[in-house]
């Protein structure tokens, strides 16, 4: 069609895991959405504000880190963070988990999305994400992950 643009979109990826948790959604969302809760379940070495807007830097092997950005809360159901600082391929993806409490459990639908490509450092990611989403329902049952240390 002469004259007519169309813009080209990019693909993007997005690593998906679904996990319940024998616990309710206040509890996974502590774990979430606090420094101490996320030191438990991801990396020892995680500091910053949790709050709205604020900034959560979690570190691992130096110089491996990032820094997220908490972009929306829902006490209880819903956890947001934008990538601000870290890996190219993290820098601007979304995480998001997302909660629901059915019979005293909890369903956590977790995404991160934006990937650029489905390279080996996205599997990589792929796989450990779900090594630490069982790390987080382990601290949140029994009291104990296995965090980064």
């Amino acid at each position: 069609m002469d004259g007519f643009y169309q813009p080209q979109s990019k693909l993007m990826y997005c690593i998906k895991h679904q996990i319940q948790i024998n616990s309710e959604a206040k509890n996974v969302y502590v774990a979430l959405t606090s420094i101490e809760g996320l030191s438990e379940w991801w990396t020892h070495l995680t500091s910053g504000s949790s709050e709205i807007d604020g900034i959560i830097e979690f570190k691992f092997d130096p110089p491996y880190g990032m820094k997220m950005k908490v972009i929306s809360l829902r006490t209880d159901a819903y956890v947001k963070w934008e990538c601000i600082q870290g890996e190219p391929d993290w820098i601007g993806t979304i995480i998001t988990f997302d909660l629901e409490q059915t019979r005293g459990k909890t369903t956590l639908r977790f995404k991160h999305d934006k990937w650029p490509t489905q390279e080996d450092f996205y599997a990589h990611c792929n796989l450990s994400w779900a090594k630490y989403l069982l790390s987080l329902r382990s601290y949140i049952e029994t009291g104990k992950g296995q965090p980064f240390q």
